[in-house]
Formats: structure tokens, sequence, C-alpha cells
């Protein structure tokens, strides 16, 4: 008994049809006919019924079956498994995070995987505004930590990785008067909108929450953008992660926009679904995953 035998079987049964098994399996819909029949005689058993316009299962057909999926089934976790050990490390893995995700619980596991691969370098990159989706969908990064915006899953694999919330806020002096409630665009005309510029080419284009109509500075990064913000000079959307302990001093305040409510972001871990991972690349994967999960 060979596992191309029961193969041949799976096929059959799945497709209802010696003629569709054999184009699934790229062979001779004969060559499946006498792989059956070379089978029957080893095992001594009927396990295909003729009778009907397509083949079934006999009693003793349906009971080897079973058996014979578990089989199958192992035998794919086998060769998974010696995938994995086959695979090669690779001399670099880089990983793109958007700068709206917060690092240091990433930093944690990107550690881990360093301990374990001391010889392979983790290249970590900060992208924003579709940078990280576009440096993946060009072959410049192994693994990004971004958004899904702009990217298909036919091409990518995609799983949650966190979700972040985006308040807009100020320093408390700066701003229109706060006192009659919900803000309108109008009356933060007259403010600096302070944004952050995307590090790609705008082929992923993922900029957000931007208030027509109103001044704006452009900056590199959020740590920048806080700065701004700080200093009294504008005002804008920043991860509140990166601002909880100044909201809670009051040295900011969040603002009640009718056009920039505080937005949930979610973030995914990406890569693209026609590389072909090594072995430092599906360990980093592996772990992000196992990462999301604890939290």
């Amino acid at each position: 008994m060979k596992i191309e035998q029961l193969r041949v079987l799976h096929a059959i049964v799945t497709t209802g049809s010696f003629r569709e098994a054999a184009a699934t399996l790229h062979r001779s819909q004969p060559a499946l006919t006498q792989a059956i029949k070379v089978l029957e005689a080893e095992i001594g058993l009927t396990l295909l019924s003729r009778e009907h316009y397509r083949p079934a299962l006999t009693p003793a057909g349906e009971a080897f079956y079973r058996q014979a999926k578990t089989v199958l089934a192992e035998m794919q976790v086998l060769s998974n498994l010696t995938h994995k050990l086959a695979a090669f490390q690779e001399p670099q893995v880089t990983l793109s995070v958007t700068a709206t995700c917060p690092l240091k619980p990433l930093l944690a596991t990107v550690d881990e995987t360093i301990q374990q691969y001391p010889d392979t370098h983790i290249r970590l990159l900060s992208d924003a505004m579709g940078g990280g989706a576009e440096r993946l969908m060009n072959g410049e990064a192994d693994i990004v930590v971004t958004t899904m915006d702009g990217l298909s899953t036919e091409e990518v694999e995609a799983l949650p990785y966190m979700r972040i919330e985006i308040i807009p806020v100020t320093r408390p002096d700066y701003g229109p008067d706060r006192k009659s409630g919900r803000i309108s665009t109008v009356a933060m005309s007259r403010f600096t909108q302070v944004i952050t510029s995307g590090t790609g080419r705008g082929t992923f284009e993922q900029s957000r929450d931007v208030l027509n109509g109103t001044l704006r500075w452009t900056v590199a990064d959020f740590a920048a953008k806080k700065e701004v913000i700080m200093a009294g000079m504008g005002w804008g959307g920043l991860p509140e992660h990166m601002i909880r302990s100044e909201l809670k001093a009051g040295k900011l305040v969040q603002l009640d926009l009718a056009e920039f409510p505080p937005r949930h972001s979610s973030l995914y871990q990406i890569r693209r679904r026609d590389h072909q991972a090594g072995m430092v690349g599906t360990t980093l994967w592996e772990a992000l995953q196992n990462s999301a999960n604890r939290r």
C-alpha cells in the first residue's frame, strides 16, 4: 500500500468521479483506475462499487476511507514539519511597523526571535500612511504590521494584531472655544492641523482625518507631531497610547470635532502569499501571532 494510492482514493471520493479526480491530480483516468485496482488487490477488499454512474464506497470502503483520511492528514502534518525543518535560516528578515503601533510589546517579540537566531539580522522599520503596505508589495519587507487598506486577501495573508484608538487633541490653551460643545470644521479653520507625511510613494494612500479648508503643518513622524502639539502650535490626531499620561495630567485635551471623532484602527500582521518564508521569518510570524493572542 502506497500513500499515492490513498490520495487517488481520496480524490475519487471527494470529486465523485474518476474523470474529475484525474483532472485534479493531473493524471490520466486509466492510471487512476489501475491504481485503485492494485490497491484493492493488495488489501483483498472492494473499496468502490462500479454499479452506478458514479463510483460509491462499499461498506468496507467506507471504513477503510475513514482511516485513510486520518493517514493523509497525518502525512500533511509531517510534510509541514519537514518543510520547517528544511527551511533555510535567512541572513536578514525585514519587519515594517506602522508608526501608530506601540513598540514595547512588539520589541519584546522581536527580541525573542533575535535570541533564538542571533546570526540573522532583524531589520525593523517604521512606516506611515501606506508606506508599509507599499514596502511589502515591492518586496522590501517580509512582514508588515499595518492596516489592510489597499491590500487584497488574494495577495496577502493577514492576521489581526491589535486595535488602536486615534484621538484628536490639542493643548488646553489652543484652539476654539470648547464650552459650546461639538466643534465645527468652520470653527477649526483658523487653527493649524498637524499631519504626518507618508513614507511611501502614494501607491497605498492611507491618509485619514484631514479636515478640508484648515491650515496644515506636515511633519515627518508622530514624535514630531506630538512635540508640535505639546508646544501649542497646532492640533491633530495621535494614538491614545502615546498621549495617555498627557491626557490624564491635563497637558493635552481631547477635541470634540464634528468631522473627526475618535477612531479605532485595526492593525494586522501581513505577509505576501507568494513569498516563501524562511526559518526566521516563520518563527517571527508565529511569535507575533502568539503575542497578539495573549493580549
